[in-house]
């Protein structure tokens, strides 16, 4: 055996000669392997299955023949499986801190009061208020400030219940209060990145949240609150040891369901780990009511690029509240005009004002529950309830909604010109509105890309322009890119195109999309993209202007709430609550946006499974077959209702 540094010598007679490239190979390539593994291992599964399960929304139907009838959607929620009027979770366990004792309501003014630790804060006339926290600042639950409301003008309200009933549970009586709302932040994504980025350093900061104290409605027993009134608990993040955090950021859902109403709880984050949701249920729903709170992702994870492998999406409450008719006389709820849509936030309810137990899917994949007549309530909707085909259901917010008869609708349309801009939801909302309210039902789809005159089929001499140009991609067989598809110069000279003709869209309905969920690794990446978005439209208007014509209204449609299982994918409500926050507030900065049409709230309640929703669209089209869910057929009335509001918005003065 040659020695160590013998040259060796081979028959040939050729000599391996040492060389500083020969020297120095072997450890060039033991390092190249060591980086890519660690390349590899970084690429966990969730983060692959996560990415394979963004590209399977697409399979929206399995096959298959059923005669069977469909479930009765108005079960309570203690005794039946998920549907479109009920959601049910598992009950979690009430942290070890949180006792069984009867926890009563103290409705006596804050000066009383010995632990709310509020007076320093601004003074409002109807709220009441639980804490034992000192919240520094407030945000609501994806991290946007607000200003915390506090109550002093609290009396004794009259128990309607039976004396048999009654117990020594006192309730606040204001003769006069305002609904619940919210509202967009100030220069909101700067702060938004600036709670994003902050540092930790303390064990309180540095802990991950598993469980919640709400002492206002933890001890097991029945909560009984007064119709009517806006009811704000403050409850405290904990971390495994049970230990209060001191940061915030972690993502509530929250649902406030009963027979007849069904709403999404504003939540406020005071940005020290401790948080604020707030009830209020008109008093003509009075009644039996669960409020659930679900944290679906701890400190901003669902805004990561591979938020799947953060989800916690663990339910932490499922409280009973009984609300109770008082005295308290909310403002009656007007039809929505112009200006109301200037309301960047909105904070919706879903009511019910009638229910056919024996309503069966049709052949068709239907739900003609009610008689097309069948006549909404005042104040909650004008028109015919019927038409939206939900079984009784219907959408309000700070104002409520015409529902359109086809006559009206034509009537509103005729020699208009819309242009759509946004993901494939904008595509199903659309033929939602021809088929249904424009009875165009011959019509079974429309492609991503269009630009197409429809003609009213009573009377052809009322037509209306219709474009529709999807961004997901600036190619339309494509997929996420979202506002970064602007990038492309063909994709730009397409959209300039239509408006530089003689006349211009007279209305502009956008939205981000979800596509923007999976393209963007972060929110500062998006916030770039959002602000070359919107300068790009902004030139494009500014030369409108300067031709002279009248320039578009642009109204921004808030991306969808996803649902079911894509509620942990990239497109998370999280994520998409916080990008159509941000694009809102560059649009305001810019001075483009005329009002908003927020179907993130119109979608959320019905969120929390697939009933309603395939994941990513709440519009697809009637069809009896198997649904995600299992269940044969679905129900398309959330976006059957976008599409009245959206003719709210074209045809309101």
């Amino acid at each position: 055996m040659p020695e160590k540094g013998v040259i060796l010598q081979f028959p040939n007679s050729w000599t391996l000669r040492s060389s500083p490239f020969l020297q120095w190979r072997l450890p060039i390539l033991t390092a190249f392997v060591l980086v890519a593994m660690v390349v590899v291992w970084s690429i966990d599964g969730c983060t692959i299955k996560s990415f394979i399960e963004t590209r399977r929304f697409k399979q929206d139907y399995v096959p298959v023949r059923s005669n069977t009838p469909t479930k009765n959607l108005t079960e309570t929620a203690e005794n039946s499986t998920p549907s479109a009027t009920n959601i049910q979770v598992n009950l979690a366990r009430k942290p070890s801190n949180v006792t069984n004792e009867t926890q009563f309501i103290d409705y006596r003014p804050i000066s009383v009061q010995n632990s709310s630790g509020f007076e320093d804060f601004e003074v409002s006339t109807n709220v009441t208020k639980f804490s034992d926290f000192n919240p520094v600042s407030v945000q609501n639950s994806t991290g946007f400030s607000q200003s915390p409301l506090v109550s002093t003008n609290v009396t004794e309200v009259k128990d309607y219940r039976p004396v048999s009933a009654q117990n020594s549970s006192v309730f606040s009586r204001n003769p006069q209060v305002l609904w619940l709302s919210d509202e967009l932040e100030p220069n909101l994504t700067a702060n938004l990145l600036s709670r994003w980025l902050a540092p930790g350093g303390e064990p309180c900061r540095d802990s991950r949240t598993v469980q919640i104290s709400v002492p206002g409605l933890d001890g097991g027993d029945l909560v009984k609150l007064s119709a009517g009134d806006s009811h704000e608990f403050v409850f405290q993040a904990l971390d495994e040891s049970g230990n209060a955090r001191c940061l915030g950021g972690d993502y509530f859902e929250t649902d406030l369901s009963g027979e007849a109403w069904k709403s999404r709880p504003v939540v406020k984050d005071f940005g020290n780990g401790s948080y604020s949701i707030s009830l209020q249920v008109h008093q003509d729903f009075a009644g039996d009511y669960n409020v659930t709170i679900i944290l679906l992702f701890r400190h901003f994870e669902g805004l990561k690029f591979s938020p799947g492998r953060f989800a916690f999406d663990k339910e932490l409450r499922r409280i009973p509240i009984r609300f109770i008719r008082s005295e308290t006389l909310l403002p009656e709820l007007q039809i929505c005009q112009k200006s109301d849509f200037n309301k960047d936030v909105w904070v919706g309810r879903w009511t019910r004002h009638g229910k056919n137990d024996d309503c069966q899917i049709s052949n068709d994949g239907r739900y003609r529950c009610l008689a097309p007549d069948f006549p909404c309530q005042s104040p909650w909707c004008n028109g015919s309830l019927g038409l939206l085909e939900s079984n009784g259901w219907v959408y309000s917010t700070h104002c409520s909604f015409r529902l359109f008869s086809s006559e009206s609708a034509w009537n509103c349309l005729r020699n208009r010109w819309i242009f759509f801009w946004g993901d494939s939801n904008h595509v199903d909302t659309i033929r939602n509105m021809l088929n249904f309210v424009l009875d165009l039902p011959d019509i079974h789809s429309v492609p991503r890309r269009f630009d197409m005159n429809f003609s009213n089929p009573r009377d052809p001499s009322q037509t209306v322009r219709i474009t529709s140009i999807f961004n997901g991609h600036w190619n339309e067989t494509g997929n996420y890119q979202g506002l970064n598809s602007l990038q492309d110069e063909g994709f730009r000279n397409l959209l300039w195109k239509y408006f530089s003709e003689a006349t211009v869209p007279d209305t502009v309905i956008m939205n981000s999309g979800l596509h923007d969920g999976v393209f963007w690794h972060n929110i500062r990446g998006f916030s770039h993209g959002a602000e070359y978005a919107v300068s790009f439209w902004k030139e494009v208007m500014d030369s409108v202007r300067q031709r002279g014509l009248v320039v578009p209204q642009i109204f921004y449609r808030t991306t969808v709430a996803t649902g079911g299982y894509a509620r942990t994918l990239a497109f998370n409500p999280n994520k998409m609550e916080a990008f159509n926050r941000v694009v809102l507030d560059k649009l305001k900065q810019a001075g483009l946006v005329s009002g908003t049409i927020d179907d993130f709230d119109m979608t959320f309640p019905w969120h929390f499974d697939n009933r309603c929703n395939d994941g990513v669209h709440y519009g697809r089209a009637p069809l009896k077959m198997k649904w995600r869910d299992g269940e044969i057929g679905h129900q398309y009335f959330v976006d059957l209702m976008l599409a009245h509001v959206l003719l709210n918005t074209l045809c309101t003065r």
